[in-house]
């Protein structure tokens, strides 16, 4: 599986972007779908998880400010951002794995995209 993230941006704090995660192959449907993000000198943390089924999962610090989606039709995965503060500048990356839910550890997904730069101004 290959996977090719894109929107990334500058933005001004309170401003919205929305992140998406190209996927090849033909079994797009099938894998759980994870958004993780690496601030400069932090560890990867993770950020919102999809299953196959749609199940949607987030982390504490993005809860009710983001919004993971999945087009299975264009083999897609999305993160919505609104209300972006300067605390979620960093590199998001997307990833894949082969399993029915989503897990919350980097270590648990296979396949990554490259990354795509957020920042985010005060």
């Amino acid at each position: 599986v290959r996977l090719v993230e894109s929107g990334g941006g500058l933005v001004q704090a309170g401003g919205s972007l929305r992140l998406s995660c190209a996927a090849s192959g033909r079994t797009f449907t099938s894998y759980a779908m994870g958004w993780f993000r690496q601030a400069p000198g932090k560890e990867r943390e993770f950020v919102a998880a999809i299953s196959w089924t749609n199940a949607p999962t987030y982390a504490d610090s993005v809860k009710g400010r983001f919004t993971i989606s999945r087009d299975n039709a264009k083999n897609t995965v999305y993160l919505q951002m609104n209300s972006l503060k300067p605390e979620d500048t960093a590199v998001y990356y997307c990833a894949a794995d082969l399993r029915i839910h989503p897990g919350r550890g980097a270590n648990e997904y296979r396949y990554w995209g490259q990354g795509t730069q957020v920042s985010v101004s005060s």
